[in-house]
C-alpha cells in the first residue's frame, strides 16, 4: 500500500512514518499543501492520503477536495482537532473518507488506513466473479465490474463510500436502510464514528445524482431512521 502523509510538524510526521513503515507501506511525505498535490501528481498509484486540516498556505481541506477532484478513487482520511465537530463535518463535506482526532495513537491511526483500504477492495473478488454484473435504476446504471454509476450514460463521479452507499440502496430499491445499517455495511460493524458521516455522504451523492439536491427524487430520506432508493419502472439486475 502507498500512503501520501500530509503533515507539517516533523515530528508528528516522523512518528506516522515510522509506524507507517513497519506495517510494511511505502509513505509518500509532504509538509505543505501544494508539496501534497505534487506528490500526488507524481505519485499516481497512491491508496490513502492522510491529511492535516491546519497547513500553512493551503488547507487540508482544500488539498482533500483537489485530490478527490482528480483522482475520485483514492482513499482520504483527515487528521482533526480534538473538539472541532466542524472540522469533521467539512472534511467530509470536501470528500473524506474518514477522519482521526488529535492527538492520536498509531494503532488507531494505522487502523484506520486498513478498514478504508479493505472497504475500498471489498467488492474486488466479487466484481472478477461475475464481470457483467449490472444494477439499472433508470436513468441510472451501476457498473459493479467498473465501479462506476452512469445517469442516461453519462459517467457520475462517485468516490468508492458513495459507491457502496448506492449499491446498498439500489439493491433494497424501495425498502428503508437504517443509518446505522448503512454505517454498519459501508464503514464496517468497529467503525468507532458518528452517523453524521451518513448523513454527508448522502447528501454529497444527491448533488451529484438529483435535478435538485434539496427536492430528492431518487434519494428519499426517511425521517428518524435512514433512507430508501425509489426504483424506476425499468430497474434490473443483470
Amino acid at each position: 500500500m502507498k500512503v501520501l502523509l500530509l503533515e507539517d510538524e516533523q515530528s508528528i510526521r516522523d512518528f506516522v512514518r515510522i509506524n507507517m513503515k513497519r506495517q510494511g507501506y511505502d509513505v509518500v511525505e509532504a509538509a505543505s499543501g501544494e508539496e501534497a498535490l505534487s506528490a500526488a501528481d507524481l505519485h499516481p498509484d497512491l491508496d490513502i492520503a492522510i491529511l492535516d486540516v491546519m497547513l500553512p498556505g493551503i488547507s487540508g481541506f482544500e488539498v482533500c477536495q483537489q485530490l478527490r477532484n482528480r483522482y475520485p478513487r483514492l482513499g482520504i482520511i483527515m487528521l482533526t482537532a480534538k473538539g472541532q465537530e466542524a472540522d469533521k463535518i467539512a472534511g467530509l463535506e470536501y470528500g473524506a473518507d474518514d477522519y482521526v482526532v488529535k492527538p492520536f495513537s498509531p494503532a488507531e491511526l494505522v487502523a484506520r488506513v486498513k478498514s478504508l483500504y479493505r472497504r475500498m477492495h471489498a467488492d474486488a473478488p466479487k466484481a472478477e466473479a461475475k464481470d457483467d454484473a449490472v444494477l439499472r435504476s433508470h436513468p441510472f446504471t451501476l457498473r459493479l465490474d467498473e465501479r462506476k454509476l452512469y445517469k442516461n450514460g453519462v459517467e457520475v463521479d462517485l468516490t468508492p463510500k458513495e459507491l457502496e452507499i448506492l449499491k446498498l440502496l439500489m439493491e433494497n430499491g424501495d425498502k428503508a436502510v437504517s443509518r446505522d445499517d448503512i454505517l454498519s455495511s459501508v464503514w464496517g460493524k468497529f467503525y468507532v464514528g458518528d452517523l453524521k458521516i451518513v448523513d454527508v455522504n448522502i447528501r454529497r451523492i444527491r448533488q451529484k445524482i438529483e435535478e435538485d439536491a434539496s427536492h430528492p427524487v431518487y434519494l428519499e430520506t426517511v425521517w428518524g431512521y435512514g433512507y430508501l432508493w425509489r426504483k424506476g419502472h425499468h430497474d434490473e439486475r443483470t
